[in-house]
């Protein structure tokens, strides 16, 4: 049987494998920082050369940022596109990594070996296990069991200024029947998950301006408006006792959770309380009558990720401030439009200013959610393929981040995506000191062969 075949050669050759990743990980592309363009350019070229070496056609493609890397290998049946990032984030602060970030190093703890170094989860790492799915295909059976593109970009670190123009410009040859995207984790230690749904995000910076200079408070404290009272205000007023946000028409476009998908939460059995205590937390906040992994996966919110205003200061200084300012996001789901969010925003804020006072509103942009149809074989495939490999059956789960790209692939491309990754909750990814754990890796490489495997028969 190949299938079994290839697991051999994974096996026998996860030495190599790692080796390999090591040479990767050594480059320092870091995207945000121009000082390391030549680095991101050495990255690619790397990729670039790796998959000719596995027959496929590549190229390194010039943008206005850093290059993206196009692949394309020829296979029967169905064709699938599989994106990753070259790039990773910056090293700072350099004194709190144990080792140098750029010099990976395999590291034993007690919780078992791990790849330690920059880019190891967050994506080389990830990016690998696929690349070395295909290499143990190609060595055993001499091709291919689909037909794959690869797509892999150097900006994802640094807001993918050059990713919408490239898809919109190269969208007939990106395209294919589904994207696969290797950037996310597993549930809990064993628990291999498929991410259908991704949160979107609204940005909002509000400022509140009353007087036209700082006063005294002891001169004008009392008969002037305070900003900042204003703000707060206007804060308290964006959620109900019961935790639910008041902006009319928010929960427009917000969906229930189907019976399939709750069952199969419920049946993670979330340690909610562990997850808290972990941060010095131990009761749950937000909409009372929704369970802890609906709130984290499936509800929108509206969060207050920062407040400035007055004097900020060592010691104290009476003065009653001229602005006051508040960054809020709102995390969505389903079809909630951000645009609709921002419009009720803006007049929620308006009708709550009093005279003398005006509100500005600098940022107010965002993207919506990504829902993925499992209705696609190719989901069930892989899922039963994953539970194959693991210890605990695959689940579909929800993330409570963004990941613009597996939006774009629906919305430019139109294709769905599934968000298959290996990584753990403490690899430390955009830290010092962060790792990928071998059995990760290894276990990785050995689930997209075994995904490969299942999409190829299930095409047949």
């Amino acid at each position: 049987m190949p299938l079994e075949k290839v697991l051999a050669h994974i096996d026998a050759d996860l030495d190599n494998a790692t080796t390999r990743l090591m040479e990767l990980l050594r480059l320092k592309s870091i995207s945000t920082d121009p000082a390391f363009k030549q680095d991101c350019e050495q990255a690619a070229d790397w990729l670039v050369d790796d998959l000719k070496s596995l027959g496929f056609a590549a190229e390194k493609r010039t943008t206005p940022g850093h290059p993206m890397v196009v692949g394309h290998a020829e296979g029967a049946g169905l064709h699938v596109m599989f994106y990753g990032h070259y790039d990773v984030q910056p090293v700072d602060p350099l004194d709190l990594w144990d080792t140098p970030p750029f010099e990976p190093a395999l590291e034993e703890t007690a919780k078992g070996t791990v790849i330690r170094g920059r880019g190891t989860s967050d994506d080389k790492g990830q990016l690998m296990t696929f690349l070395e799915a295909c290499r143990a295909y190609i060595a055993v059976t001499g091709s291919l069991p689909v037909k794959i593109s690869m797509f892999f970009e150097g900006e994802e670190e640094s807001g993918s200024p050059s990713l919408v123009p490239f898809m919109r410009d190269n969208k007939d040859e990106l395209t294919a029947d589904i994207a696969l995207i290797c950037d996310t984790g597993l549930f809990g230690e064993m628990v291999p998950a498929i991410v259908t749904q991704l949160r979107g995000l609204l940005a909002e910076e509000l400022v509140i301006t009353g007087p036209n200079k700082d006063l005294h408070s002891g001169m004008y404290g009392g008969i002037a408006r305070n900003p900042i009272r204003i703000l707060s205000s206007i804060i308290t007023g964006l959620h109900d006792e019961t935790g639910r946000v008041t902006l009319p028409g928010f929960y427009d476009g917000v969906p229930e959770l189907s019976d399939e998908i709750r069952s199969q939460w419920q049946n993670l059995a979330f340690d909610h309380a562990g997850f808290l205590d972990s941060v010095g937390l131990s009761v749950p906040a937000g909409e009372l009558d929704r369970t802890p992994l609906e709130m984290i996966w499936s509800r929108p919110t509206c969060e207050v990720n920062g407040i400035s205003g007055g004097y900020e200061g060592d010691g104290f200084k009476t003065v009653l401030p001229s602005k006051a300012m508040a960054k809020i996001s709102f995390r969505l789901v389903g079809t909630q439009d951000p645009e609709a969010i921002h419009r009720s925003f803006v007049e929620y804020v308006n009708a709550m200013l009093p005279p003398d006072c005006t509100a500005e509103f600098p940022l107010g942009h965002g993207a919506g959610a990504s829902q993925m149809s499992i209705s696609h074989p190719a989901f069930e495939q892989a899922r039963a393929a994953l539970s194959d490999e693991w210890p605990k059956a695959a689940a579909y789960v929800g993330c409570g981040g963004s990941i613009p790209i597996a939006g774009h692939f629906k919305e430019i491309l139109g294709m769905d995506a599934m968000l298959i990754g290996f990584g753990r909750d403490d690899d430390q990814i955009h830290s010092p000191n962060e790792k990928y754990d071998l059995e990760s890796f290894h276990k990785g490489i050995r689930s997209w062969a075994r995904i490969l495997a299942a999409l190829a028969e299930g095409k047949k």
